[in-house]
C-alpha cells in the first residue's frame, strides 16, 4: 500500500491529446512497483487501461492500444499515460494503480493502492 497522487485531467475535443502522470508520494527514490491506469465511466464498471512493471513490459486495453502510451522512468516514482486521438467513449475517471512488484495484472483486486482519481472528458 502506497499513496498515489494523480495530475492532469481535464477536458478536450475529440481527436485531442492528453497526459497524465501520477506519482508516489513522500517519494523521491526510484519505485519497483507495477504502476498503471484504470478508469470508470458513468453506467460502466471498472475498467483496465494500461499497466507496465519495473522490467518495462507494458500491457494495454484493446481499445486503446497504438492510442495511448503508458511510460514510467525507473529512476523516478512516477507512471506518465500520454493519451492521443481521444475518443468520447475515453470519457471516464482515470485511477493510477500500484501493484506487487513482478506482476502485471489486469484485475483490478490486484492493484492494493489507487489514487483519488482525475476526471477526463472528450467532447465530440
Amino acid at each position: 500500500q502506497v499513496q498515489l497522487v494523480e495530475s492532469g485531467g481535464g477536458s478536450v475535443q475529440a481527436g485531442g491529446s492528453l497526459a497524465l502522470s501520477c506519482e508516489i508520494d513522500g517519494r523521491t527514490f526510484g519505485s519497483p512497483y507495477t504502476m498503471g491506469w484504470f478508469r470508470q465511466a458513468p453506467g460502466k464498471e471498472r475498467e483496465f487501461v494500461a499497466a507496465t512493471n519495473w522490467a518495462g513490459r507494458k500491457r494495454y486495453l484493446d481499445s486503446v492500444e497504438g492510442r495511448f502510451t503508458i511510460s514510467r522512468d525507473n529512476g523516478e516514482n512516477a507512471v506518465h499515460l500520454q493519451m492521443t486521438s481521444l475518443k468520447p467513449e475515453d470519457t471516464a475517471v482515470y485511477y493510477c494503480v500500484a501493484a506487487t512488484p513482478g506482476t502485471l495484472p489486469i484485475e483490478a483486486r490486484e492493484y492494493k493502492s489507487w489514487g483519488q482519481g482525475t476526471q477526463v472528458t472528450v467532447s465530440s
